[in-house]
């Protein structure tokens, strides 16, 4: 048994749904069911008994210590994060809460759980913990991609909040001995992502008429990687990693965002043209978020070398992917666009000219 916590968010679910298909072995998934936790992502396990659900934070140590000591997992596997750089401008409160806070008091449970298994139990658990290349900062166009020896330099909420949530697990292994894994993966996309993200944003806006707004001159560059890659990469460091050690994941696909919103524009007016024009007619440009980073670009040969792992999918085939999955799920589209997502809307890109109106 494994315990995924943040398993209805979209990389956790992703993973979960990955995992089942390929292993038969119990999930149990605890989630806070935040705005981007969405069980919808997870129906087709509904009737499926490998799956356990458990609505809950990884804040509350009493509810950690019962899941612990209830299923006794082998391993632990941490996707529970915010994970939105213009939340974490607006909000960051809720940052620091759930990502440094929460990932102490899941330390420390899961310590005091480790303490308690026999020798062999104890050298067979891991604990994994998923983070993101934001923590190292920004790049210049001519700067080598970051490794895993790249000093950090968060430039947002987010990503000081994830750097200190690594920090956190580093320590843990060397002051504690708890096994742990890191991976810092560079920015995901695929089914199920919630569309505060640009690919589902822009893949949102398109088929609604809207706007397609872009932060800046839309030259900012960050290397894409296919969530089931991602999950893969998980996988095989679960598997084969060396204990306490980080690995970084990336798609080897570095892309401006302009060029990332035309590629989805030709797509869709392949797959499903407009009546008039090119959906790249609703770009528009909106003043840039404060510290945006210019430039994310990760170097995988660590765990290429060590793991033989390499990403499966190109970005030319893992984006059309994206899209033919939006396009056939337009019933989990609509569930998402409300609400919640709504409010988020408004507050981001009201005061950036972006409106509700039809292009």
């Amino acid at each position: 048994m494994i315990l995924v916590t943040g398993g209805a968010g979209f990389i956790g679910a992703n993973f979960i749904l990955d995992w089942m298909t390929q292993n038969n072995e119990t999930v149990v998934n605890l989630d806070k069911l935040t705005y981007a936790g969405n069980l919808a992502s997870l129906a087709s396990l509904e009737t499926d008994a490998r799956h356990i659900f458990v609505h809950g934070d990884i804040g509350d140590r009493a509810l950690l210590k019962s899941l612990l000591t209830k299923h006794r997992p082998r391993a632990i596997l941490n996707f529970a994060a915010e994970s939105h750089v213009d939340r974490s401008i607006h909000g960051p409160e809720d940052f620091i809460q759930t990502n440094v806070v929460g990932t102490f008091h899941l330390l420390e449970e899961v310590r005091s759980y480790w303490n308690g298994l026999n020798a062999t139990d104890q050298a067979d658990f891991r604990f994994l913990h998923v983070s993101t290349d934001e923590v190292y900062g920004s790049l210049g166009s001519s700067d080598p991609a970051f490794t895993e020896m790249t000093a950090y330099a968060p430039n947002s909420p987010y990503s000081a909040s994830k750097a200190a949530s690594d920090h956190m697990v580093r320590a843990y292994h060397h002051t504690y001995g708890l096994p742990v894994l890191t991976t810092n993966c560079s920015n995901n996309y695929g089914a199920y992502q919630f569309p505060e993200k640009l690919i589902p944003l822009v893949l949102m806006n398109c088929m609604a008429g809207k706007p397609l707004p872009i932060y800046g001159d839309g030259s900012n560059v960050r290397d894409w990687l296919f969530v089931g890659d991602h999950c893969s990469a998980i996988r095989a460091v679960l598997k084969a990693g060396r204990v306490g050690e980080t690995y970084n994941v990336g798609g080897n696909n570095e892309k401006t965002n302009l060029q990332v919103v035309h590629t989805l524009c030709d797509i869709l007016d392949e797959l499903q043209p407009k009546k008039h024009g090119s959906y790249s007619d609703q770009i528009i440009f909106v003043t840039d978020r404060p510290g945006h980073d210019r430039r994310y670009a990760i170097n995988a040969q660590k765990i290429l070398n060590e793991l033989g792992w390499k990403p499966a999918e190109t970005f030319e085939t893992g984006i059309r992917k994206t899209v033919t999955w939006y396009l056939q799920h337009q019933e989990w589209v609509a569930q998402v666009a409300s609400g919640e997502y709504r409010d988020w809307l408004k507050k981001h890109y009201t005061d950036k000219n972006y409106t509700e109106r039809t292009a």
